[in-house]
């Protein structure tokens, strides 16, 4: 095969004219000759990262800068642009408790709705005073080893005895019956919505800002409108528990129902199964893990909400740690808190128990021993039921269906004497470091005060255009008109200053807990023992509830906004410091051994490989952070935080219906901007 070759004629040879030598240049002169259209100037401004960022400015400042002209002030926001809700808002929780005895609405829906609540927490609890105190803990033991071995049912009979000996036996059943009825709803409700939007898109969609809302808002807004429709008392508390504890579950049954096997679908639906029959074999079991991991996180966030709850009348030990906070009593509030994390910690374990061993592959009976056999399937359950029930039978025989009074070991007195030689000797006066007093007061003085000064002086559109600039940096123009709306929907609420002063304690304590989290990650990293010293009190210290933070922070630093931040830092900081170790230890081997065998220093990968590698995770870490901080921050209105969470508990202590929601709703605006301006990296 030949091939011909296209002679190409150079200019001047003879034969057809030569066309006249194009000088170099002129194609591009001529090319951009023509102006460019103002379309295509932004569109490719566009293209780079900072016109992304300095364009939106831009326009938010031609927006907000003419208003500010036309509405001057100092830094608060302008009257003009702000909203009284308190009129309609008070009208209306005046028509609530006007027509609560009497409306049909109330009578024949909520009435009933009430009544079922009382009803099934009361026969729970009834359940367990007949257990008695052994039949409780035989149970909770036969469950836990059935679930996990001997280590796990000695800690959760540990745990409950543990409870007795404290004196806080009636308490502790009060707030385990509590529990039972809302998680049980919480499952349920939240497993309903996640199968609603892991199933349609278009469901999920209309549910997520739902859910967000719901996560955001601090726990003490729920308490308020159910005060208003159902009173003081457990049916409001059940109900505010199970409307907290839902989106865990609702989140998390959608994200499993999504994630199920395309294949495995595929598959069951060539075999012609219909969509419930796809449903009920292939999704649900495949999305079995996620449903458990709901359930544990429902558990968890219910108990916390439960423990709050106690401001409304629902009893247990979170009244006895409110009762004790609000006479300032360390002693009876520990003795009370104790076992709220005992309860917690065996809650955590039973669940995770539960899920680990529903997604594991069963045990062929022939290598398990005598004992694991004799309690396996549906007769080893009814063994268990069975065993407990003669257990409890033996101790209402002995007379000992309630716990002693004389194997209580009363330390209330100890604590509190104690805590008098810290105040004595810690408070203040300590050579050198000062004292406690001191810290907080210059924690106050130095750091809170200024930031509050300064954020409040501020001009309102200048916040506004920080606001944009950091969603802008962090994420998506999306995000940030988001941020900012959120932010502006502060000051038409009317509580511009509250929330700035509630800002500025969350970005300290923030601070804070980042310095504090990446410090003592970096250490744990590099150590496998440090790691392992760690574990055991990370996890403790995650499944404590909000609450229980404020009683050493009282003990230690009194009451104010100090103490409150002290408490944020506390319960961020496990989240931090467990997130930033998993996201050190996952950075790519070979990228470290690449830059040791550079010679690079332990400093140097660090801060050039291990850190920029690691990026997604510390902006993960940074994220929990904030919502962390926030929620503490508005529970630490309690003890002198003050701001929007003071706000919130004068609503709820004085059923103002405007107060709390407007408090409330700002905070869930002030959730929402933290939230976009942390977390939206990972959309840019």
């Amino acid at each position: 095969m030949t091939t011909t070759t296209r002679s190409v004629r150079e200019p001047g040879e003879p034969g057809r004219p030569a066309r006249p030598a194009v000088r170099p240049g002129a194609c591009e002169r001529r090319r951009t000759a023509a102006p460019a259209s103002p379309v295509r100037r932004v569109r490719a401004l566009l293209v780079h990262r900072a016109g992304r960022v300095l364009l939106p400015l831009a326009v938010a400042a031609l927006v907000l800068v003419p208003l500010a002209l036309a509405l001057p002030g100092a830094g608060s926001w302008p009257a003009a642009l702000a909203v009284d809700l308190s009129g309609p808002l008070g009208r209306a929780g005046d028509w609530i408790i006007d027509n609560r005895d009497g409306h049909p609405l109330f009578l024949y829906f909520f009435g009933h709705v009430s009544n079922t609540v009382v009803v099934s927490v009361r026969a729970v609890y009834v359940v367990l005073l007949a257990a008695g105190w052994t039949g409780v803990t035989a149970l909770a033991g036969l469950v836990a080893w059935r679930l996990a071995g001997v280590r796990l049912a000695v800690t959760c009979v540990a745990a409950f005895a543990a409870c007795g000996l404290l004196g806080m036996w009636v308490p502790t059943m009060q707030t385990l019956a509590l529990m039972t009825v809302a998680v049980a709803a919480a499952v349920v409700v939240g497993a309903l919505l996640g199968l609603a939007a892991g199933l349609s898109p278009r469901t999920g969609r209309a549910l997520r800002p739902v859910l967000d809302t719901m996560q955001v808002l601090p726990a003490f807004a729920y308490l308020l409108p159910m005060v208003l429709v159902f009173g003081i008392g457990v049916p409001a508390a059940v109900l505010a528990t199970v409307v907290y504890a839902a989106p865990p579950m609702a989140r998390l049954t959608a994200l499993g129902l999504r994630g199920a096997d395309a294949g495995v679908l595929e598959a069951s639906a060539s075999l012609g199964a219909t969509g419930r029959q796809r449903l009920l074999t292939a999704r649900l079991p495949l999305a079995l893990p996620k449903l458990m991991l709901g359930v544990n996180q429902a558990v968890m966030t219910a108990l916390s909400m439960a423990v709050i709850a106690s401001v409304i009348g629902a009893g247990g030990l979170g009244d006895r740690v409110y009762q004790a906070l609000a006479s300032v009593d360390v002693g009876a509030a520990l003795a009370a808190g104790i076992p709220i994390v005992l309860l917690a910690v065996v809650l955590d374990r039973t669940a995770d128990a539960a899920g680990r061993r529903l997604g594991t592959d069963r045990v062929d009976p022939d290598e398990q021993h005598l004992l694991r056999r004799v309690f396996a399937g549906w007769y080893g359950r009814l063994l268990t039921v069975l065993a407990a029930v003669a257990v409890a039978v033996a101790g209402r025989m002995l007379g000992t269906s309630l716990w002693p009074a004389s194997w209580t070991v009363p330390i209330a007195e100890p604590v509190n004497r104690v805590v008098a030689w810290m105040t004595d000797h810690l408070y203040s006066g300590v050579p050198v470091v000062g004292g406690t007093a001191q810290w907080a007061a210059g924690f106050t003085g130095w750091v809170l005060d200024p930031l509050r000064s300064g954020l409040q002086a501020m001009p309102w559109w200048l916040v506004l255009l920080l606001v944009a600039a950091l969603g802008l940096l962090a994420g998506t123009w999306r995000s940030a008109l988001t941020a900012v709306l959120a932010m502006a929907a502060i000051g038409v609420l009317g509580v511009w200053e509250p929330s700035l002063d509630t800002l500025s304690q969350v970005i300290a304590a923030v601070a804070v807990t980042l310095g504090l989290g990446f410090a003592i990650a970096v250490g744990a990293a590099r150590s496998a023992r440090a790691q392992r010293l760690l574990r055991p009190v990370l996890d403790v210290c995650q499944t404590m509830p909000q609450f229980v933070y404020l009683i050493p922070v009282v003990a230690l630093f009194g009451v104010g906004r100090a103490p409150a931040a002290a408490a944020a830092v506390v319960y961020a900081l496990p989240a931090v410091v467990r997130i930033t170790v998993q996201g050190l230890a996952e950075v790519n081997p070979a990228a470290l051994e690449s830059a040791r065998s550079l010679g690079a220093t332990r400093s140097q990968q660090l801060w050039q490989v291990q850190l920029p590698l690691a990026r997604p995770a510390l902006l993960l870490a940074v994220n929990q952070a904030v919502v962390l901080v926030l929620a503490v921050v508005i529970i630490g209105g309690l003890v002198g935080g003050g701001a929007l969470g003071y706000e919130v508990v004068l609503g709820l202590a004085q059923g103002d219906l405007a107060t709390g929601l407007v408090a409330g709703a700002a905070i869930v605006c002030l959730g929402l901007m933290l939230d976009r301006v942390t977390q939206p990296a990972k959309e840019a």
